[in-house]
């Protein structure tokens, strides 16, 4: 879904083309409505729209009054006032009643644009520290965009609900986190949850390009531009053109060619090789890294303008040990895709407190490879400690070095859960805040999960 933009106006020849240049801008959810009155009857019964665009000076229901009844039912929708007056008092007045600008007709196509984008860029910074306020689980428009990404961490979920709201914008994106964490699956979704979802998706690995490849492969070459270039070859950007370029482990670009790739970032011109015709294209570029990018920068292996340029927003994924409320589900998810063979694939308690004990240093991409091995060799059986890695068969041995044959009787993972989560209460001295800290959930779930075991 993309943004909703309602545009309020009274002269309806004026109303069609504000509705023609913001399609045209690159927002096609855009709704017109030339009678003030039902407008406030839509906000009324909830209408929802991210940006109102209001002309002042209406019959029957003036623009301000409008304002007003916006505020009143939907106080996150920024509210654009267009008036044909030039009136300093007036534009006061509609400041204070909650007006994020203020417009005078005519109003060309950059700047009514340009106002529109930045309305829309404030209500996600503010719908972001919403997210961050807010002690309650976010509530996603498109969680089918987000189906692979499996988690009920309410970090997790927060970094998932920016990524959203980003989604819609045409900003760069940052994405930081450790090897296996999803950084490629987030930016997966980010495409998928923005309005260039219908359009090319393109990974391409940073670190594997060479001087000679960089120029080639991401602006394409004409024919005969070097030795076996026997036909012309569009590049990474064409080819994603209005869609989006992923570019993974952005950090081991190197320094030579990063230049090159700002001069895409900053203009979206481009020259294929063996041309000299400048191409443009409309990319949206998402990066992703496990590298200290700052003190890359410091250390002058990265250059601080494309830094800059790529970190138009930045979203962090944490680690797996950091979120240990994930494990269960993902160990079911993954053996419920991976034991195909066999659905009703599952495994012992033992195993499982194991597997909850690890801090997994390849994040979740190293436990769905341990669950692979462990189906492997358990050739239908249930899944036991017998079946995980010799290292983490180690780990569970006592001091004598002999496996104790006394295990804890099979329970079920939300059984298992709930020891754990007793457990590390109980070792921080019933310290809530040090314990949620520990567990990697928010204090509000640990309360509520300790309220259902009965535990105040």
């Amino acid at each position: 879904m993309g943004s909703r933009i309602i545009v309020v106006d009274d002269d309806g020849d004026y109303l069609d083309l504000v509705i023609s240049r913001l399609k045209a801008g690159g927002f096609p959810e855009t709704v017109g409505l030339n009678d003030p009155i039902a407008a406030a009857e839509c906000f009324e019964s909830n209408g929802a729209f991210d940006v109102a665009l209001i002309d002042v000076g209406m019959p029957e229901l003036d623009g301000r009054e409008l304002l007003e009844t916006i505020k009143r039912h939907s106080p996150w929708t920024e509210c654009i006032m267009v008036t044909a007056v030039n009136d300093a008092r007036t534009a006061v007045e509609c400041l204070r009643l909650g007006a994020y600008d203020y417009l005078v007709k005519p109003v060309s196509e950059e700047d009514l644009i340009f106002a529109v984008k930045r309305a829309l860029e404030r209500k996600r910074l503010l719908d972001i520290l919403q997210i961050e306020r807010s002690r309650r689980p976010p509530v996603f428009e498109q969680p089918e965009a987000f189906r692979e990404i499996i988690t009920r961490s309410t970090s997790l979920l927060r970094v998932l609900k920016e990524a959203e709201l980003h989604a819609a914008s045409d900003v760069p994106i940052l994405i930081t986190g450790a090897s296996g964490t999803g950084k490629e699956l987030l930016a997966r979704a980010i495409h998928r949850a923005s309005p260039r979802r219908r359009q090319p998706f393109l990974p391409v690995n940073m670190a594997a390009l060479t001087g000679g490849l960089f120029e080639a492969e991401f602006f394409g070459h004409t024919k005969g531009a070097f030795t076996g270039a026997e036909r012309e070859r569009p590049g990474h950007i064409r080819h994603c053109d209005h869609g989006t370029l992923f570019l993974d482990e952005i950090g081991n670009l190197p320094l030579g060619l990063q230049g090159k790739l700002l001069r895409v970032l900053q203009d979206g011109e481009f020259t294929p090789v063996g041309s000299s015709a400048p191409q443009r294209a409309d990319v949206r570029f998402v990066a992703a890294t496990n590298e200290d990018l700052d003190q890359m920068v410091a250390g002058h292996r990265f250059r601080r303008d494309l830094y800059y340029r790529i970190r138009g927003s930045w979203l962090h994924l944490p680690p797996l040990k950091e979120r240990r409320e994930d494990i269960p589900v993902l160990i079911e998810h993954f053996l419920k895709n991976l034991g195909k063979a066999d659905p009703g694939q599952s495994m012992d308690a033992a195993a499982l407190d194991v597997l909850m004990a690890y801090e997994y240093p390849g994040n979740v991409r190293e436990l769905k490879s341990i669950l692979q091995a462990a189906v492997n060799l358990s050739q239908g059986r249930k899944l036991s400690i017998d079946c995980l890695p010799e290292p983490l068969r180690r780990r569970d041995l006592p001091a004598g070095g002999s496996r104790s044959r006394r295990r804890s009787p099979r329970r079920p993972l939300a059984d298992v859960e709930k020891q754990h989560i007793l457990d590390v209460y109980n070792d921080l001295d019933r310290n809530k805040v040090r314990a949620a800290r520990v567990l990697g959930v928010g204090l509000n779930t640990l309360r509520r999960k300790l309220k259902a075991y009965g535990v105040e």
